[in-house]
């Protein structure tokens, strides 16, 4: 063979593999990156995520050089403060992970100390156009840094223990239709109040509750937002909007009389022995709902849980909270932001996003997700109210405008003092209403038990 040729034969060996290799599934990596998650998807959630990190690994992460590794589960509250510790570099504290969940609040604390990655440099604007714009909005702190990533959000939504109501309906004319506004919802409580209380004859003034929002803060929130005020402004409450009026009898007057729980807990608590069968709340929370609930008497039935869009109040916007953690990544090195990039990426694809949110309760984060693939998920979900839900979160992000909460120094202190406050003044005219009402008529009873609370609490 000629020199010439010879040359001609090595350089075409050498080109062979860079061929083939742009043509085949990439070799998996001889030395893989591990990336370390910490999240606060525990219970039924954690098995989703164990699936969804296992199968990353097993393809996209193979084949990328990528191994994630779940090194903490912990809930919101306990991953918080187990974040904080790190940032701090307390005694005993673990090191920061590669990636975290994060609600925004704790990410502002991270970012504030230069400790996080903005994700802006591992998503292009075209690929970022494909996420709903209100979630990648929450997730932008100090100034345009993307801070936390969307990867699942949630919303509040009412659930209904539709069982009951077709029967409470059946016999007072009560409709399902009414419970699309909060005025309605009250009025429905108060007839749900007077059936209830004639069943047993021999008693009086033993009604049963009927509503129950999750949130007053959150009501009261989205309340006046619905109505075209805000609720907090200059981090204060505001309660010297005029519209305020509407959500305090909305919730005060329907407490004191007996119609709506003034509790400390959750309102899935109350839902499993029947002490209420409407409430507002997270839909990450659908999956507390009990199939079943069980009376004081040890009596139980199934039940049918309905769930329907966020009640609007009369002549009002459709506006509901927007809620739910997103992931941050750990300020580190270009090439170990650059694989976690990666991982986000295919986490909150549509089908792989839209897969874990089915599971869970919550939403996806896609505008792509919500549309047809959602459509024929929701047909392969055996879950009903997983079903249910999704239904009704396509609705919602069709209708309603999603409201970001304030984020500032302080703001769960002052959710906290509001909620305490309010529930206390219920709790204290029920107290007196309840004594009242032995003497008198209720219209005379809630007269007396209420006079001034209005005032006093708007000034407090």
């Amino acid at each position: 063979m000629s020199k010439k040729s010879l040359a001609w034969a090595v350089l075409l060996l050498m080109f062979i593999p860079i061929i083939s290799g742009c043509n085949s599934i990439r070799v998996k990596s001889p030395n893989p990156q591990t990336l370390t998650l910490w999240h606060n998807y525990g219970g039924q959630l954690k098995d989703t995520m164990d699936d969804m990190v296992d199968e990353f690994n097993e393809t996209v992460g193979a084949e990328e050089g990528i191994i994630i590794n779940v090194t903490s589960i912990s809930g919101s509250a306990a991953l918080h403060e187990k974040l904080l510790m790190a940032a701090n570099g307390d005694p005993g504290a673990p090191s920061l992970p590669d990636i975290t969940t994060a609600y925004p609040k704790t990410a502002l604390i991270l970012a504030e100390k230069g400790l996080l990655a903005d994700l802006n440099q591992q998503f292009s604007a075209q690929e970022l156009s494909a996420y709903i714009p209100e979630f990648l909005k929450e997730g932008r702190l100090l100034g345009d840094h993307l801070y936390v990533f969307p990867t699942a959000k949630s919303t509040e939504v009412l659930f209904v223990n539709r069982t009951i109501f077709d029967r409470f309906a059946r016999e007072t004319g009560a409709r399902i239709e009414d419970l699309q506004t909060f005025e309605g919802i009250i009025r429905t409580a108060e007839l749900y109040y007077n059936w209830t209380d004639k069943q047993t004859p021999s008693i009086a003034n033993d009604g049963k509750m009927f509503f129950m929002p999750d949130s007053v803060f959150n009501f009261s929130m989205i309340g006046s937002k619905q109505l075209g005020d805000e609720f907090i402004k200059n981090g204060s409450i505001n309660l010297a909007n005029p519209q305020y009026i509407r959500i305090w009898e909305c919730y005060y007057k329907p407490a004191v009389l007996g119609e709506v729980a003034v509790f400390d807990g959750y309102a899935t608590d109350l839902a499993k022995t029947g002490d209420i069968i409407c409430s507002t709340g997270s839909t990450a929370g659908v999956s507390f709902f009990s199939p079943t609930v069980t009376y004081v008497d040890n009596t139980s039935e199934p039940v049918e849980l309905d769930i329907l869009p966020y009640p609007v109040f009369e002549g009002g916007k459709k506006v509901a909270i927007q809620r739910g953690a997103g992931m941050c990544v750990i300020k580190s090195t270009k090439e170990k932001e650059y694989l976690a990039g990666i991982f986000l990426k295919w986490f909150t694809s549509p089908e792989n996003n839209l897969r874990f949110v089915s599971s869970t309760g919550y939403l996806p984060v896609t505008e792509e997700a919500f549309g047809e693939i959602m459509s024929q998920e929701i047909k392969n979900i055996a879950d009903d109210n997983i079903k249910k839900l999704l239904q009704t979160s396509r609705i919602m992000q069709k209708e309603y405008q999603f409201y970001i909460p304030p984020l500032f120094d302080g703001i769960d202190e002052l959710q906290k003092e509001y909620e305490d406050q309010l529930k206390d003044t219920a709790a204290q005219s029920r107290k007196s209403y309840i004594n009242l009402i032995k003497e008198t008529n209720s219209a005379t009873a809630y007269e007396a038990a209420s006079k001034g609370k209005y005032q006093d609490f708007i000034i407090k």
